[in-house]
């Protein structure tokens, strides 16, 4: 019996979930298994975070909320983007997701007809095609590489337009990547989408508070407000405060597109948790201190994993600008034969052999659009992360052209 619809059928489970989950078995089996698979902090939230989420407890009356999410946090979150981003909303212009993954989920669920066409510059986000495809939509993915700084250009973007183009889909600073779009650079996709008024803007910030070396991030509604009433700009407090599992996510946007967001919402889920909106509260209103201790961190890591690789000369590494990933060539590698005669095919042989026989996890390219490549996470520790520049360099020496 088949239980799935064609649109169901049509799409995976999270790859870098399902390498997480292998990882995870081979380190129950006994395996020293160093697992880069997953974007997540690997450190603990701001103690004022958990004693908010336990005082609201305390406090009880812990009921369903508004669609749109709690008022106090919609509020702190019209702060926020004054704050960090000169922007001005209203209330009726926030809403409140169980994550940014949510907010995606609802905005092509409102917005995308059958055939309606979501441009995505690769290498992107494993997640963000399946769900177009999910709502009926068709990804069209433009390939960034390496030659444009892993970011589309107005001509890529002209290009890629058709009458049946509905949204953008931008992403900085990026996963996979760390790029950072400058504002000269957002201008010049401005300059394409002022000729295409049926199409609208997500602009997924969620790493904002994620850099790495001396490029700043500027928000795409800063520097485009003329397309405001087109933009929806998704951020959260997963990444820059370490809250992952909490499943806040936040968006702002044009009053009509976030009604039609809540909608959605309390045609769902209802709404987010009401303890998770405590605590993400306390973290946008509380020490900020915090953001870029954790900032700082990722940084010298990020740096510590750029000299290891730098010793690896088979493998292409761009050091990224932000988020936290290392994206690593691997082209060099395809082809290749491993010592009991396996020909390393692709991206994903090569994650593959690095997982079962050095027991490093990563992803491979290919998840994000973008084959002949590796992603290793950078949350790890300093240790972990030494230990797997090593696995790779000794993975490198055993294959034979």
């Amino acid at each position: 019996m088949t239980y799935e619809n064609h649109r169901a059928a049509s799409i995976k489970a999270s790859p870098s979930m399902a390498i997480a989950m292998a990882a995870k078995k081979l380190r129950s089996e006994g395996r020293d298994i160093v697992d880069l698979s997953l974007g997540e902090p690997d450190f603990e939230p701001p103690a004022h975070v958990g004693e908010a989420a336990c005082d609201a407890v305390r406090a009880g009356g812990i009921r369903y909320g508004a669609a749109a999410g709690n008022e106090a946090l919609r509020e702190a979150i019209v702060a926020k983007f004054k704050r960090d981003n000169g922007l001005d909303f209203m209330l009726d212009e926030i809403t409140i997701g169980n994550g940014a993954k949510q907010i995606l989920f609802d905005a092509f669920l409102a917005t995308l007809e059958s055939g309606d066409e979501v441009i995505i510059p690769t290498p992107c986000w494993v997640s963000y095609g399946d769900i177009v495809s999910l709502h009926g939509g068709t990804p069209v993915y433009v390939d960034c590489g390496p030659e444009t700084g892993f970011k589309m250009t107005a001509e890529m973007l002209e290009k890629a337009v058709t009458p049946r183009t509905r949204w953008l889909m931008l992403n900085s600073p990026s996963n996979p990547t760390g790029a950072i779009y400058t504002a000269d650079e957002y201008r010049t996709l401005e300059g394409v989408l002022a000729a295409h008024p049926r199409i609208l803007i997500i602009s997924d910030e969620i790493y904002e508070h994620i850099l790495l070396r001396s490029q700043p991030f500027v928000s795409f509604g800063t520097v485009c407000p003329q397309l405001r009433d087109r933009t929806l700009i998704v951020n959260g407090v997963s990444k820059a405060y370490a809250m992952t599992g909490w499943r806040v996510g936040y968006a702002a946007g044009p009053k009509a597109l976030v009604s039609s967001l809540n909608k959605m919402q309390s045609q769902s889920v209802t709404s987010v948790c009401s303890v998770a909106q405590a605590a993400a509260l306390a973290a946008l209103t509380g020490d900020q201190s915090f953001v870029g201790e954790g900032a700082r961190t990722f940084a010298r890591r990020s740096a510590l994993v750029a000299k290891g690789l730098a010793k690896i000369p088979e493998l292409q590494f761009t050091p990224p600008d932000g988020a936290f990933y290392a994206f690593i060539g691997v082209g060099s590698l395809i082809g290749r034969t491993t010592p009991d005669g396996i020909v390393l095919a692709d991206d994903t042989a090569i994650a593959a052999y690095l997982l079962n026989e050095f027991g490093l996890s990563s992803v491979p390219g290919i998840a994000f659009g973008s084959p002949a490549f590796i992603r290793l996470s950078i949350a790890a520790s300093d240790a972990a992360l030494e230990n797997a520049c090593e696995r790779l360099a000794s993975m490198v020496a055993t294959l034979s052209k």
